[in-house]
């Protein structure tokens, strides 16, 4: 059997496994054959653990399933566009651009009150907000694309972008009082357990359609490895798969924020993480694997949040860089190459 073909098997089997494991791991443990009995409609003794799968633990599994794949596409697509290996899904500033949506919503909850103020605080208006700010910062993107013809300085721009809605972030957070504060922060940790299955469908949308705008794109992306001359001459329209791909980032990792939160490192590490495993350089081949290695690294980083048989939980954005990161440090010291 060709060694990729095993590799990306492999990692459907983990990805099945993880799967598994965090629908029947939690503060409360369930044993898989239960969980699969529940998945399957025959009745259990127990409805207390069939609550808990439908309503809680499925949709929290299919959202780490979406998020995760998604930022990893989306890392996979800034560092072929920009042909850098430390590009990520955020590089354009899209996640600063939702956290200021956020900050604006959360930390200037002084200008609003009464029953206006009260809906200003509810979980849509959150997924509203920080929509709104990877949107704007996506408009704004597309529109310097449009006039910028290389993409190094499309990059220096999106960093800048970047560092101005931080800044911003920055001066709200130091004039606003402790209690609007700590809700920002903690809406930074990020949290994959909020999503109720309307949200889920919604987020399932999204990554559908920023999916739709990598395929259309995909056949191009190995000649942009090779350069933008290169590419040019065979036949690329340059500026159609920039718009493309920007798209695609922007509805992967916009989406991820204002749902989840912003979550570091998955982007960035799972595609690096693939080539050790798939060599090529082939997309067609790369991208399936991306979407499993992605969805399978969150599923790992949340059954480890959710510290199985305790009450407590970490802050997933934390555990994707705490325990992901000198993972991928060994990785790539053993293999002594960064493949790209």
């Amino acid at each position: 059997m060709n060694r990729n073909i095993a590799n990306s098997l492999g990692l459907v089997v983990l990805l099945l496994i993880g799967i598994g494991l965090s629908l029947s791991l939690g503060s409360v443990s369930i044993p898989i054959d239960e969980v699969l009995k529940i998945l399957l409609g025959i009745s259990t003794e127990n409805s207390t653990w069939e609550y808990i799968i439908i309503n809680y633990r499925l949709p929290k599994t299919l959202t780490a399933l979406l998020i995760g794949s998604g930022l990893a596409i989306s890392g996979l697509l800034m560092q072929t566009l920009f042909r850098n290996p430390l590009a990520g899904p955020y590089v354009l500033g899209l996640s600063s651009g939702a956290s200021l949506g956020v900050a604006i919503l959360l930390m200037g909850a002084g200008l609003f009150s009464g029953i206006f103020g009260e809906f200003m605080f509810s979980k849509w208006s959150i997924i509203l907000a920080a929509s709104l700010g990877s949107i704007l910062v996506m408009l704004a993107v597309l529109a310097t694309a449009q006039k910028v013809k290389d993409t190094m300085t499309l990059l220096i721009i999106g960093l800048m972008v970047a560092s101005l809605t931080s800044a911003v972030v920055s001066v709200l957070a130091y004039f606003s009082n402790a209690e609007e504060l700590q809700l920002y922060i903690f809406w930074s940790f990020g949290s994959l357990g909020n999503l109720a299955w309307g949200e889920v469908g919604l987020l399932s949308l999204c990554w559908c359609i920023g999916l739709g705008f990598a395929l259309i794109c995909l056949k191009n992306l190995n000649a942009l490895l090779l350069g933008e001359n290169y590419a040019k001459s065979m036949g690329v329209k340059l500026n159609r798969n920039r718009i493309l791909i920007i798209l695609s980032t922007s509805i992967f990792a916009g989406s991820a924020t204002a749902f989840a939160g912003p979550i570091a490192f998955v982007g960035l590490a799972v595609p690096h993480l693939i080539r050790q495993l798939v060599t090529t350089n082939d997309h067609k081949i790369l991208l399936p694997n991306i979407i499993f290695g992605g969805a399978f690294l969150m599923i790992i980083c949340d059954i480890i949040a959710q510290l199985p048989g305790s009450d407590s939980t970490l802050p997933i954005n934390a555990v994707t860089s705490i325990f992901g990161a000198p993972v991928v440090i060994w990785l790539l010291v053993r293999k002594r190459k960064l493949k790209f």
